[in-house]
């Protein structure tokens, strides 16, 4: 599983301009079941996605991404073995 913490490297007139194109790729990594959670960062800087896939398809996946394409983002990401979770979210492992 990853963590993949976006920050903006751009204002937010460009990221917001840029927006309906990347909730559009973000809908296209949720209909492959590679992401399984994402949002915003308060305060707005950036944004947090949640993958469960394996690496390769999580650089596919991020490499589509407008912002990763146009430069708006920095992409870290950090890879994590979930072993304990709040009860009904067995199903992530």
């Amino acid at each position: 599983m990853f963590i993949v913490n976006l920050t903006y490297l751009v204002d937010l007139a460009k990221i917001d301009a840029g927006l309906p194109a990347h909730v559009e790729w973000l809908k296209q990594c949720y209909g492959t079941g590679n992401f399984i959670a994402s949002g915003p960062k308060k305060p707005r800087e950036g944004g947090i996605i949640l993958a469960r896939c394996s690496r390769e398809n999580l650089d596919l996946c991020l490499e589509a991404d407008p912002f990763w394409q146009k430069g708006y983002a920095r992409y870290d990401i950090i890879e994590f073995e979930p072993n304990m979770m709040a009860n009904g979210l067995e199903t992530l492992l």
